[in-house]
């Protein structure tokens, strides 16, 4: 068993494990290059280009865990909805849900057919990574597809889909039902390909209060989870930014690790969250871009903080950005790899 299950499941190791997300994307110079001749689409949905961006930063760094190049909106495809990658504004969906009969259209499919280019890509990752990494695989969870299918585009305030959560509830149960179905397949899925961990991102849920979760997002996130724990035998974190005051209930949900952000230090998680789980995170990705040595300075903090955890899988508290110097990335993965808790 790699040393990054291990630390998912609770085993603790001298050396910590470290992966990035988005450690394959636009701070690479060949990903830049490969960009260039392909829509985002195209590399999504095109199996070798999928894999080849997978592999990538593998061969820069010894990193603990690849990541399959996806994205978490491509399985709404299948349902139906069209979706573009434009330059300057990111994902937009041409045909947004905005009421029942646009729920009612959503279809949900088996995902062996409808994101089979990235089952596919699975495959090949896994044969090429030879048993060496652990891959991992991902899904949105409902409440955070919901808001980009409502909205349309980068949610912003949620103003159509608190209208419709709150003023629609019935609406609002169909459309989570469905999407909560749709990421518990895909995730299995991917299982079945090859994957041996999962992570669910919820990148939205912090626009939510308390009560709005207990009522509106907590039952469909759970019964993803819970189908897919009763499906297949993987480690399942979840992840979410600026949900801090939601710690509380989330530690209720089964899944065997937490990410954690930047927003909140490893030791006040642990205390909000309430129960021994291991946690990854959380060094800022702003702080990447900058000077070596406070780079280090905080990865250290990070790292020494972390010695009180059941177990610890180094990350940031969210997607490497574009413009971090691989340098600093290649030092960070040393520094890591060297440091014994």
């Amino acid at each position: 068993m790699s040393k990054f299950i291990q630390a998912l499941r609770g085993i603790k190791s001298e050396q910590p494990p470290i992966w990035m997300m988005r450690q394959a994307g636009r701070y690479l110079p060949e990903y830049r290059k490969l960009r260039e001749g392909h829509s985002m689409l195209e590399m999504v949905m095109t199996p070798e280009l999928a894999c080849e961006v997978t592999l990538q930063p593998l061969r820069r760094f010894p990193l603990d865990a690849a990541i399959i190049f996806a994205d978490i909106l491509t399985p709404l495809i299948g349902m139906g909805v069209r979706l573009e990658f434009k330059k300057g504004e990111g994902p937009v969906i041409e045909n947004p849900v905005r009421n029942a009969k646009d729920v009612e259209a959503l279809r949900v499919t088996d995902p062996r057919e409808s994101v089979a280019y990235t089952l596919d890509a699975i495959k090949l990752v896994v044969r090429e990574l030879g048993g060496r990494t652990p891959l991992i695989g991902f899904c949105g969870a409902p409440f955070t597809l919901a808001c980009y299918l409502i909205e349309g585009q980068s949610p912003g305030d949620l103003e159509h889909t608190k209208s419709i959560m709150v003023g629609q509830p019935k609406v609002w149960d169909a459309l989570q039902s469905k999407l909560a179905t749709l990421s518990a397949d895909y995730l299995v899925a991917q299982v079945e390909a090859g994957c041996q961990s999962l992570q669910i991102f919820d990148s939205w849920l912090g626009y939510v209060g308390p009560r709005e979760y207990d009522r509106f997002v907590e039952p469909y996130l759970r019964r993803l989870i819970e189908e897919v724990k009763r499906r297949v035998d993987v480690p399942v974190v979840f992840f979410a930014t600026s949900v801090t005051g939601l710690f509380p209930r989330l530690s209720k949900l089964p899944v065997d690790a937490f990410g954690v952000d930047w927003r909140v230090s490893l030791t006040q998680a642990r205390g909000l969250l309430g129960r021994s789980t291991p946690l990854q995170g959380n060094l800022d990705p702003q702080i990447l871009t900058g000077p070596w040595e406070y780079i280090e300075e905080s990865a250290r903090a990070i790292l020494d903080e972390a010695r009180e955890l059941p177990s610890h899988i180094f990350n940031l508290g969210h997607g490497i950005l574009p413009h971090t110097p691989v340098e600093n990335v290649e030092r960070l993965v040393a520094l890591v790899g060297s440091y014994r808790a």
